[in-house]
Order: C-alpha cells, then sequence, then structure tokens
C-alpha cells in the first residue's frame, strides 16, 4: 500500500540555533514537511520583531535570516511567532502586524518547559493591551495550555493536571475577555483540552503531537523510557482515546499536526531529563501508525480522507494559506530509523528511544 499526499505542514517544531539547525530543518524537509512554525523559545528568544539579533533576544526578522540561511528557505512557508515577554507591547503587535512579519504570538507558562523563563503568567496577560493587539489586528495566540507554580500533587494526579486546570479555569476566561483572539491549543494531551477545542468557537483549533497519539503515561514509566519525555507530559488512555477519537471525527477542521519536534543532543542531565521528542525524519510514518492504532484504514478513500484532513490540509486552512501543491509518497514496509549526526552531536529520534520499528517508510 503506498499513500500519495499533498506535503504536509509542521505548525509547531523547534529547530533551535547554532550550527546544527541545518541538519534539524534537513531532517523535516527530507520527511515531506512543506513549511514551518518555528517555535521561538530559543537562547536567547525571539522577543523582538524588527531588527538585529542582541545579546538578550533575536527577532523575528533576525531568526527568519537564521533559518533561511539554514535552508528554511526551501520551505513554502515559514512562520515565527513572538515569545511573550514583559517587554511586550500592543505598539509592538501593531507594527509587527502591519509589516507582515507578525504572524502569531506565543505563550510560555513561565518555567513550565524548555526555555520558559521569560513568560508571563497567562492572569497577567488576560484583559490586557497586549492581546486586546492581538485580537484587533488578527494575529493567533499559538498557547502552552499548562498551569504554572504547581506542586507536585496538583501538576500530576489521577483526577487533575497542569492541563486540565488551565482548560477549566484559565481558558474559559480567556475566552471571554477575548472572544475574537485567534488561539491554537498547542500540543494538547487530555480529554478536557480536547473537548474545549471541540466546543469553541472555529478560530480556536489545536495542534496533537504523534507521541501523544500514540502513548500513554505507561509507556513513559515502564522502564523510564526518557526519550518519550516531553511537556506536557503523555497522559492516560482515556486522554489519548479523546485525542484519538478528535483526529478521527470525519470533517472535522479544528485539529492538525504540530510534532513539537524537540531536538537534545544529551536528554539526561545532572538536573533532570531535557523535555521533548526528536521526531524530525518520522513523524509522517508516526502519525500513520497512530491513525491506524486508532482504527483508521488507509488502504480506504475514507481513511486516507481522515488522515491528509488531519495532516495536511487543516493546518494551512487554520494559518490562511493553501495547501501545498507538490507530494509525497509513503509505503507501508517497515523502516528503521538512525540517530541524526548533527555539529552539536547525535540527536536521538523517538523511534530509537523507544526500539520501535516503523510500519511506514518514505519513498524517496
Amino acid at each position: 500500500m503506498t499513500l500519495s499526499l499533498p506535503r504536509w505542514f509542521d505548525l509547531h517544531t523547534h529547530f533551535r540555533q547554532g550550527p546544527a539547525m541545518a541538519a534539524y530543518v534537513k531532517a523535516h524537509q527530507d520527511m515531506g514537511c512543506a513549511g514551518a512554525l518555528a517555535m521561538p523559545n530559543t537562547q536567547p528568544p525571539v522577543a523582538r520583531v524588527k531588527g538585529a539579533a542582541q545579546g538578550d533576544a533575536w527577532s523575528i526578522e533576525s531568526y527568519s535570516a537564521e533559518l533561511r540561511a539554514a535552508g528554511a528557505g526551501g520551505f513554502e512557508q515559514l512562520i515565527v511567532p513572538l515569545y511573550l515577554t514583559r517587554q511586550t507591547t500592543a505598539a509592538m503587535i501593531r507594527e509587527g502586524a502591519s509589516s507582515g512579519l507578525l504572524r502569531a504570538c506565543k505563550y510560555y507558562p513561565p518555567h513550565g518547559t524548555t526555555n520558559s523563563e521569560h513568560g508571563v503568567p497567562m492572569d497577567d496577560l488576560i484583559g490586557g493591551e497586549v492581546l486586546r493587539a492581538m485580537e484587533e489586528c488578527g494575529v493567533g495566540l499559538c498557547i502552552h495550555g499548562e498551569q504554572h507554580a504547581l506542586s507536585g500533587p496538583d501538576y500530576i494526579d489521577a483526577q487533575q493536571n497542569a492541563e486540565t486546570q488551565f482548560y477549566t479555569e484559565r481558558m474559559p476566561r480567556l475566552l471571554a475577555a477575548h472572544p475574537k483572539l485567534r488561539i491554537v491549543c498547542e500540543h494538547i494531551t487530555t480529554r478536557k483540552a480536547a473537548e474545549f477545542v471541540a466546543a469553541a468557537p472555529e478560530h480556536v483549533g489545536a495542534t496533537i503531537t504523534p507521541q501523544h497519539l500514540l502513548y500513554t503515561l505507561g509507556h513513559l514509566i515502564q522502564g523510564l523510557k526518557y526519550h518519550l519525555y516531553c511537556l506536557p507530559i503523555v497522559k492516560f488512555q482515556d486522554d489519548r482515546a479523546a485525542l484519538r477519537a478528535a483526529v478521527m471525527t470525519a470533517g472535522q477542521t479544528k485539529f492538525f499536526a504540530g510534532t513539537d519536534s524537540a531536538p537534545h543532543t544529551t536528554k539526561a542531565t545532572a538536573c533532570g531529563c531535557a523535555a521533548g521528542c526528536f521526531t524530525g525524519g518520522c513523524a509522517p510514518q508516526l502519525y500513520a501508525m497512530a491513525f491506524e492504532e486508532a482504527g483508521a484504514d488507509l488502504g480506504t478513500a475514507e481513511g486516507r480522507a481522515l488522515f491528509e484532513r488531519f495532516l495536511c490540509l487543516n493546518g494551512p486552512a487554520y494559518y490562511g494559506f493553501p495547501a501545498s501543491e507538490q507530494r509525497f509518497v509513503m509505503e507501508k514496509k517497515p523502516s528503521k530509523m538512525e540517530p541524526l549526526e548533527t555539529p552539536a552531536g547525535p540527536v536521538t529520534p523517538l523511534p530509537v528511544g523507544m526500539g520501535l520499528e516503523l510500519t511506514w517508510s518514505l519513498v524517496g
């Protein structure tokens, strides 16, 4: 069996900074990726819109130039969001939107994930001038939807966790205060988040990663498979079932691909495990495997349509650009991944870290 699909868009990924960027960009292009939304939690963060990079911040302009120099000029679309910090102003939003450089902003819960220490609490943003300016200018808000500064028992528990708290308490207030704000709920992991997005207005969408469609907390804990450790962490079987149901809903327009692929040359460190699963080079295959596990028959027109909508069509439609006219091909044939060699050191892809053999291969 083969699948010929429009080249797809990864609308949440990480290319980092420095000499390894070219390897990360190429890994995406080699898996049929037509474009990317490159996350701004770099070192330093992408916290300005225009101008040269400075010691404390990249600008969207300067970081985009670095990405293009690393090969990202070959993408059909490249979006770099602005990292929302204490220094972000409404004037910056309006000027950035007017220039065409600013298409989205990223909310990070302070100290909630990799390089998120510059983030602003959501309570400080709701009802404020920055979000009002984004709403007026049509600039999207990409949200890492977890409540920050929780104790261990509150962070994850059988009944609640940092994500369910955020979608129960913060998201309703955010929508009420900013009803026209375009929002992408990034890398959702729970039934609560999936149901919230499904019930929200059409301008609220969500990305889902391959690891959250494939795995549960049990896979992570059993043997402490740290290459599966990412933030938000994988959750429970009921949550995975809800994510699978969301992407398997015929005609759905709200859920689309965003891998959160996050390369680390060292996962286990003296101060804890680095968060992020690297899926460069293998994300479409992993997504195909997840759809099959969810019950999709990719050999039928119905199954292919569900998969194509999620992987190739919904994301571009949400961000307002056309689906790719170029195509890539996958074949139902086992394949193996190898660590990615980069100037910064080798990066272990998720299939290798999990001892997983892919059941799909990229052709050509």
